[in-house]
Order: C-alpha cells, then sequence, then structure tokens
C-alpha cells in the first residue's frame, strides 16, 4: 500500500522511485535479474514463486511498475506486443463482437481479420473519433471497443472520455492501446478506460533493444481474467527483457520530452515544404484533434506521419537520408523512418489500404534524439535531391 506522499510525487520521479514488493537484496539500487525457471517450494507453505511463466520477480516489480504509471490496478507484461493484444483478445469467445478504430496498426488488423475471425469473434471497424459510429455498431453481441488514439499511422485522436462512457453505457470493455502516448503523456484509465494494452518495445523500452509488451487492467476481476491468460497462454516476458524495460522506463520522461520538441519543429518545417503534401500530427493547430488532444493528453508525442508528393519521392527519401534508421517500430532514441504500406500497414489488404489513406507516398517518423537541425538538414537534402535527380515531378 502506498503512503500518501509516496501517491503525491511526480511522474519523473514516480519513474525513478516505482514502489514494488520486491525485496530488497544487499543495496542493491536496480532489481536483481532472476534468471530463473524454477523456484524451491515448501510443500507446507503457501510458495510466492513456483514456475517463471507464472511469476517471476523481476517481471513482477516491471508489472507493478508500470501498473503505478498508468494507474492501475494491476500490471502484465507479455514477450512481444502482438503477444500482449492477442492475450487480451483471449478474453472474447465465439460470436462476440469488438468495435475497432478503423485506423490502426497492421499487426492488429491482421490478428484480428486473420486469427481470431478463425474462432468467430467479429471485427466492426469504424471511425471511433466519432462516437455515434461507435453506438450504431453496437449489437446484442458487442463485447469491447479496442481503440488506437493517437491512431496508427494517421494520428487521429478518439476522445477516450467519451467512448468510454459510450461503451460502459451498451456493457462494454474498454481497450485503448496506449504505445504513441505512454502513460506520461495520457492515462487512458483515468479517462475511463478498463484495460491498457502497450507495445513496450517503443517508448517504454526506449532503446531498439528489446521486444515487449505490457497490459494494465482497472480492476481486480479484469486482472484476474488477464492474470488467467498469461498463466495459460504463456507468453511472457523473460527476466532479461523485463529488466531491460525496468532501466528504459527511468528515461521515458527526459528522452520523449525531447523528442516532442524536435517532432513539433519537424512537424511544421515538414508543413512548410513543397515537397510535402500533408502532415498528420496533433501538435499542428490544424489538426482536426488538436484541441481534444490538448485536454486529453499532456503532450502530443513524437510521431509524425507525412504525405510527398508521390511514391518515387518517397523512395527516393527512404534510401537517401542518413540519419534515421529506415525500418518498422518506432521509439527509440534514433529516429526511424516507416513506409506503412510495405511495412508496419503490409499486412492490410491493399484495397482497405487504399480506402483509409495509405498510399505509396505515406511515411511515418518516429523522432528521436537528433538534434532537430540535423535531421532537417539531412531530410531537406533527400527531398530536393529526388527533385533535382529528376526522380519525380517532371
Amino acid at each position: 500500500m502506498l503512503t500518501e506522499n509516496e501517491r503525491s510525487l511526480q511522474f519523473g520521479t514516480k519513474l525513478i522511485h516505482a514502489k514494488t514488493d520486491i525485496g530488497e537484496h544487499y543495496g542493491a539500487v536496480s532489481v536483481p535479474i532472476y534468471q530463473v525457471s524454477t523456484f524451491h517450494q515448501d510443500v507446507e507453505e503457501t510458495n510466492r514463486y513456483d514456475y517463471s511463466r507464472s511469476g517471476n520477480p523481476t517481471r513482477e516489480a516491471l508489472e507493478q511498475t508500470v501498473a503505478q504509471l498508468e494507474g492501475g490496478n494491476a500490471g502484465f507484461a507479455f514477450s512481444t506486443g502482438m503477444a500482449a493484444i492477442s492475450s487480451v483478445l483471449c478474453l472474447f469467445q465465439s460470436g462476440d463482437e469488438i468495435i475497432v478504430s478503423h485506423d490502426i496498426y497492421g499487426g492488429t488488423y491482421r490478428v484480428l481479420t486473420q486469427l481470431f475471425s478463425k474462432f468467430g469473434i467479429k471485427t466492426v471497424f469504424v471511425d471511433t473519433t466519432k462516437v455515434e459510429e461507435i453506438e450504431k455498431a453496437v449489437t446484442s453481441q458487442t463485447k469491447a471497443l479496442y481503440i488506437e488514439s493517437p491512431s496508427n499511422p494517421f494520428l487521429n485522436v478518439t476522445d477516450i472520455r467519451k467512448a468510454s462512457e459510450a461503451a460502459k453505457k451498451h456493457g462494454l470493455i474498454t481497450i485503448v492501446d496506449n504505445t504513441f502516448m505512454t502513460p506520461y503523456l495520457q492515462q487512458p484509465l483515468a479517462l475511463g478506460a478498463d484495460i491498457v494494452i502497450h507495445s513496450a518495445t517503443k517508448y517504454i523500452g526506449g532503446h531498439s533493444d528489446v521486444v515487449a509488451g505490457v497490459v494494465i487492467t482497472s480492476s481486480e476481476a479484469l486482472a484476474k481474467e488477464v492474470k488467467f491468460v498469461q498463466n495459460a497462454f504463456g507468453a511472457v516476458l523473460g527476466p532479461q527483457d523485463s529488466w531491460l524495460l525496468l532501466r528504459g522506463l527511468k528515461t521515458l520522461k527526459v528522452r520523449l520530452a525531447q523528442q516532442q520538441q524536435t517532432a513539433e519543429k519537424l512537424a511544421y518545417w515538414l508543413k512548410n515544404h513543397p515537397l510535402v503534401e500533408k502532415v498528420y500530427y496533433p501538435g499542428l493547430t490544424e489538426h482536426p484533434h488538436h484541441e481534444l488532444s490538448k485536454r486529453q493528453a499532456s503532450g502530443f508525442g513524437a510521431i509524425i506521419s507525412f504525405k510527398v508528393k508521390d511514391e518515387q519521392l518517397a523512395h527516393h527519401f527512404l534510401k537517401t537520408v542518413t540519419l534515421p534508421a529506415v525500418g518498422v517500430s518506432l521509439g527509440g532514441v534514433e529516429s526511424i523512418l516507416t513506409h506503412p504500406a510495405t511495412m508496419s500497414h503490409a499486412s492490410i489488404p491493399k484495397e482497405a489500404r487504399e480506402e483509409i489513406g495509405i498510399t505509396g507516398s505515406l511515411l511515418r517518423l518516429s523522432v528521436g534524439l537528433e538534434e532537430a537541425e540535423d535531421l532537417q538538414e539531412d531530410f531537406a537534402h533527400a527531398l530536393e535531391s529526388g527533385l533535382l535527380s529528376n526522380t519525380v515531378l517532371k
């Protein structure tokens, strides 16, 4: 139980001093790595740990930490972000329907439409930024609302409070993927959500060196259900990776604060570049959900999506930039450029991708810790050399 003083700690301090009940050893200031598969048991006692799939002290320290940061009842750590998402989807059964944001990560789309559909779970994709669309999609079989906010890749912002209220009115569980914002910038449970999911590979780890997922629940009842799935399904995070996330979390605030500052500068610069057709970033005043984002979160994040003049220029840009890594993922200390149509959202059928605007000219940028001026210079050269070399715009 936290003391009144501990409850009042600011977020940055909680990152460093989150309270776990994992016993201290020899004054160590970092939670030890319990690299074990099994534990000695006393057959006459109730043992806290027996097998690391069911519980491990290092993983438990991480789970307690993320639960505190999100203001939840309990936390659970999984081997990947998709393992976390899939484990939450295991709460449902054949005949159930789930309403899902239509603008969503390709891996989530794939698992819903190609895996869980085999088990009789139906997905209804709607524009969750419009609460009336959520309401219209509810049937007697609907059991949950699944939101990405901001969404991937178009950074659409759903009003989590209003969406959660609508869901509760119909007895639905509200699930929010909070990967882009992290608990530093947004806390969906405080806005009425029931379950929060993170691809912890991203900002929580922060260094592109671990693959993981976490889930945080708002109630003891949901915690018991997720715990059962975690233990039965077994897609747990190992102790070494749990320790890496505990280490990464300590710098989450300073990393994301700097990344966000650079992202805002780049978003405005890209918006004014003649070879950029459109920029998607909630921090821009013209973004349709700018005011909502200001109310709902304490920042706009460090992900920018933008469309260049055509697909040829997009490919030239990806081949020519020197500072960002080009690939999938986001949230690392290095900037990462993604081509959604061929990378993060390639699993979505081409017709469905293009229907929501994911074309070959769309790029997604995860802003890292490089200096804004260096990134801007690199981007300017890549864009303008594409035009000068006659690879585009003839």
